[in-house]
């Protein structure tokens, strides 16, 4: 039973998504853009199921309780103290850490700054961000995946865009391949009176600067071949960055969203791995 659940920090109330028994080992799962909680709902019931307590948070901007309008109030050190905090207020001095696209950045740097807190770190799509760095640099192909992003930072309006004639170019977004009931929860959302700006601020408060080091608790990395934003040189150099235990998984024929369109294969590996790091 998947229930919803309100965490009370000093910046605020988040909402989430919650499954499995209290007293269960802590697996916080962030989500990315342009989705929420919601496209954790697989590995919630998974997780659930074999006794873990699964907690998937609506992040900073999309709780409507955490959305200060300000992009530089949505630094990598922000998001990440957001998550310290959610865990302190579950009571989780150590917890596994899931993360997908913007969650998946989040997560790579928390469990770099705070290895203390990590006990396993998932990333899915998204590489490590220093992978991802060089990649923009050296990498045409990269660089050509990565071309959008300057349009959602700076562009005044990119909102409207967005949300013009019913939402049609943040429904292409999805690729046809997230659940239709999914799509319509997001797009439903993001159209609240400020939501979609905030989400677009993770764009412009991170702006890809903050420097993530290495990554020393047990890794397991997932990307899908057919991901449109993130290319092959990124998602195999990641295990440079990585000195502890590290597995990689790809998924072939599987786009960016894979915690939705692979979502059966990603819940076995994510059981697999904490199982194996426990």
């Amino acid at each position: 039973m998947i229930e919803h659940i309100g965490i009370s920090t000093d910046q605020g109330r988040f909402d989430a998504l919650a499954a499995g028994p209290d007293d269960g080992r802590g697996v916080l799962l962030l989500h990315g853009f342009p989705e929420a909680s919601t496209e954790w709902e697989h590995q919630l019931a998974t997780l659930s199921a074999a006794g873990y307590r699964a907690i998937a948070p609506d992040q900073r901007g999309y709780s409507p309780d955490v959305r200060p309008e300000r992009p530089e109030d949505y630094s990598i050190e922000d998001l990440t103290s957001d998550v310290l905090k959610i865990a302190d207020e579950l009571g989780w001095p150590k917890f596994d850490l899931v993360g997908h696209d913007w969650g998946g950045s989040v997560a790579w740097h928390t469990a770099a700054e705070h290895p203390d807190r990590v006990r396993t770190l998932t990333a899915v799509s998204t590489p490590h961000p220093g992978a991802y760095a060089q990649a923009v640099r050296s990498d045409e192909d990269q660089q050509q995946r990565s071309s959008y992003i300057p349009t959602l930072q700076n562009v005044r309006g990119a909102e409207k865009q967005l949300l013009a004639n019913d939402a049609a170019a943040l429904k292409q977004l999805y690729e046809g391949v997230v659940p239709r009931d999914h799509v319509r929860e997001y797009v439903e959302r993001l159209s609240e009176p400020g939501a979609l700006v905030a989400a677009l601020n993770w764009y412009r408060g991170i702006k890809f600067s903050g420097h993530t080091g290495k990554v020393k608790v047990p890794t397991l990395y997932v990307w899908g071949t057919e991901d449109v934003a993130f290319g092959s040189t990124a998602a195999l150099s990641t295990e440079e960055w990585v000195e502890g235990p590290y597995r990689f998984e790809m998924f072939q024929d599987i786009s960016h969203w894979l915690p939705e369109q692979a979502d059966e294969g990603l819940s076995r590996l994510l059981l697999e791995h904490l199982s194996q790091h426990g």
